[in-house]
């Protein structure tokens, strides 16, 4: 294959190369940035999901190099929003009447993402100790601007950067130099697990007798439920109920960016095999329910689900799901479940706590850009409440 173009960044020593498709990235280079193999920048789980999605969503990485050395990489996805499916009450924050018309009504709803429509955190950019942040940021801007201005016809107008930890606010916030806008999103509920939880029953008696009580009347109620772990071909087998269930909770999502099926599911399992579990929940013999998870290099992070609601108020499915994602965690021996966004009070039941989290977004006009900051400031995040299962306060 011939040596990819090097683009010049704003920076005179930095340059970067950009690829529509995996099978064009030299992996050396991009591995040298991901030396811990983060699950969500690996090759192999981009290239899943660009083999299983690329008739939908676009697909664009970039290397950037100093002086032929990788430096940073980035993965980003172009999507367009079907306003006609977008309700507007349905965003991730509230958002005024005014400004929810603007800011979707009036856009062509094409982005360029960079970060992961199916995962929260930071799953879109990393880059070496050989560059700093503020550079780091600025470059990044830069080239994902000089690649929007690539596509032909329908360019996007937005490029938005999902989304950061709150430890990485003071790093992050480079990109605001580069003309990006900050917005705080809902909630990321995270359980942090103890160090003398060993097993689920050491995890139960750190609770309060009234949530302990709770959890057992869990257990009975779905105690006929069995549960099992699926393989690619369970998935593939069961591929039209699991399709039917996962619907069902799109469905119900305050919002919704892209969404998977059965096909990606087995895909990801064939290709991931131990770091992507899937169970499957069956009453009856019958599948009424999946979860979905990544085992992290320190966190298992819950992902889709899929729920028959005819029966998860009668048997509990859902906070069974949670209390099996505590388990499936400390069997990982991870430090963190992270459980997502929506659903605080019955996620803070089981101990996970809020945490915040930031995206950043840049309008492709540069006045239209300008217009951005005062709207922006009327988002917010979702109100919520939450509740403490724990006999003492954990950190």
């Amino acid at each position: 294959m011939l040596e990819k173009i090097k683009n010049r960044c704003k920076t005179s020593s930095i340059q970067y190369s950009f690829y529509t498709q995996i099978k064009d990235i030299p992996t050396a280079d991009w591995n040298t940035i991901n030396p811990n193999n983060n699950l969500f920048l690996s090759l192999i789980y981009l290239k899943t999901l660009e083999n299983s999605l690329s008739a939908h969503i676009s697909f664009r990485y970039i290397i950037f190099y100093n002086n032929d050395i990788p430096v940073a990489i980035a993965a980003a996805q172009l999507i367009k929003f079907n306003p006609n499916e977008l309700k507007l009450q349905e965003f991730p924050c509230k958002i005024s009447d005014a400004v929810r018309n603007l800011l979707l009504k009036n856009m062509d709803v094409r982005v360029l993402v960079c970060g992961n429509l199916f995962s929260c955190g930071e799953h879109g950019f990393m880059y070496s100790n050989k560059i700093d942040a503020t550079e780091a940021f600025e470059n990044l801007s830069y080239a994902l601007r000089e690649i929007r201005k690539t596509e032909s016809s329908d360019k996007p107008s937005f490029i938005l950067l999902k989304e950061f930890w709150p430890e990485s606010f003071n790093t992050s916030d480079s990109i605001k130099k580069q003309d990006f806008r900050e917005f705080r999103i809902d909630v990321n509920m995270v359980l942090q697990l103890q160090d003398d939880w060993n097993h689920f029953d050491d995890y139960l008696c750190s609770m309060k007798t009234k949530f302990r009580t709770r959890a057992k009347k869990v257990f009975k109620n779905s105690s006929d439920i069995v549960v099992k772990d699926f393989s690619s071909e369970d998935i593939a087998y069961y591929k039209n109920d699991i399709n039917t269930l996962y619907l069902s909770v799109i469905e119900k999502a305050e919002f919704k960016i892209g969404k998977l099926d059965a096909s990606t599911f087995k895909n990801l399992k064939k290709n991931l095999t131990d770091t992507f579990i899937f169970k499957g929940y069956f009453l009856n013999n019958k599948l009424v329910g999946f979860t979905t998870s990544f085992v992290l290099e320190n966190a298992l992070e819950a992902n889709h689900i899929g729920i028959d609601y005819q029966y998860n108020k009668t048997y509990d499915i859902y906070q069974k799901m949670l209390y099996d994602y505590v388990e499936i965690a400390l069997a990982k021996k991870v430090s963190a479940l992270r459980l997502g966004r929506t659903a605080e009070i019955i996620k803070s039941c089981v101990g996970a706590k809020p945490i915040e989290m930031k995206l950043y977004v840049r309008h492709g006009n540069p006045i239209s850009n300008k217009l951005l900051k005062p709207l922006i400031d009327f988002i917010s995040p979702n109100e919520y409440e939450i509740r403490n299962p724990f006999k003492i306060q954990l950190d």
